[in-house]
């Protein structure tokens, strides 16, 4: 028998649990997303990944500007009276009485292994402090910030060259499959709930100061969490010459190096751009100049100088 859901969440890692609990059978009554925002140089309104997929599955949509003191809203999803309500990076704190409304509770999916990195950005942070293992977990939600009940988790391998980008879609797909079986246990009643640690690791939202990159003060392995971490969704950058300079991808160099961090120490496009840093040298591998497009650094070396002997900054 297929549960009744109302289900929550705005970006693509939410689509793939939508996605997976239509195709498990489960009855959607409604989907609550985010407003369109605009986007580009036009500013021309873009909806949701969840809101497209609501749309193309004739699934009905919802899209409040807030759910705290919204009573109509709050008496919609009442009157829906659903089983369970899933919430997938919805992008708004969900009040007490929203909470309490489905007679099974409230399920979130986070892109974590809770306590570690509660928070808005856990997958970023797993990449950009070099861990070396992550995972999603489901829970059942309380009021407070990824506190509740561990109901599942599922354990991953982060690789070594891995993106924000890669891991954030690998997880995804993993979360839609473990919200299934979160609610077949929470269906037949084989569910368990686990407290959480009382210790705890945060993942706040990720400040753009962080993108740029501290060629004085990191290692290699340091800059290329960095640069990796923020691919693709902001990017690590640099200046060379008062030009803002993002790098979105690097290798480590066995080289060592008595030349100041930051200091070119080879560029043509032949073998490309390798640069000093504290403990060694990278390999820049993707680049993108001021007002450019992403490019290998071998295309981008055939048409912009870069100087041996010359310092990022």
């Amino acid at each position: 028998m297929a549960l009744k859901i109302v289900f929550m969440g705005t970006p693509d890692f939410a689509r793939d649990s939508l996605k997976s609990i239509v195709q498990a059978g489960h009855d959607i009554k409604l989907v609550v997303t985010n407003p369109d925002k605009p986007k580009g140089r036009g500013m021309k309104m873009v909806p949701s990944e969840v809101k497209i997929y609501a749309l193309e599955n004739g699934l009905e949509i919802e899209q409040p500007q807030r759910v705290r003191n919204n009573p109509e809203f709050v008496q919609k999803l009442k009157d829906i009276n659903p089983d369970v309500i899933c919430v997938v990076a919805y992008g708004k704190i969900i009040p007490k009485e929203i909470l309490e409304i489905p007679r099974l509770g409230c399920i979130n999916v986070h892109g974590s292994l809770l306590p570690k990195y509660r928070g808005a950005a856990p997958i970023q942070w797993a990449v950009l402090n070099g861990d070396k293992e992550t995972g999603i977990t489901t829970m059942y939600m309380d009021e407070g910030m990824d506190t509740g009940d561990i109901i599942l988790t599922k354990k991953v391998e982060i690789g070594d060259d891995e993106t924000t980008g890669e891991l954030w879609d690998r997880l995804s797909q993993i979360g839609g499959k473990l919200l299934v079986e979160t609610l077949e246990k929470i269906e037949n009643g084989t569910n368990s709930r686990t407290k959480q640690p009382i210790e705890f690791t945060l993942a706040p939202m990720i400040d753009k100061e962080i993108a740029k990159i501290d060629w004085n003060n990191k290692t290699s392995q340091e800059i290329k969490n960095l640069v990796r971490g923020l691919n693709p969704f902001m990017g690590a950058y640099t200046f060379y010459h008062d030009k803002k300079i993002k790098i979105w991808k690097v290798s480590i160099l066995d080289e060592k190096t008595d030349k100041i961090p930051g200091t070119v120490l080879v560029s043509n496009p032949k073998d490309g751009l390798k640069i000093a840093t504290i403990d060694g040298s990278i390999s820049v591998l993707e680049i993108q100049g001021e007002n450019s497009k992403k490019m290998s650094v071998f295309d981008y070396l055939r048409g912009n100088s870069i100087e041996v002997g010359t310092r990022f900054n």
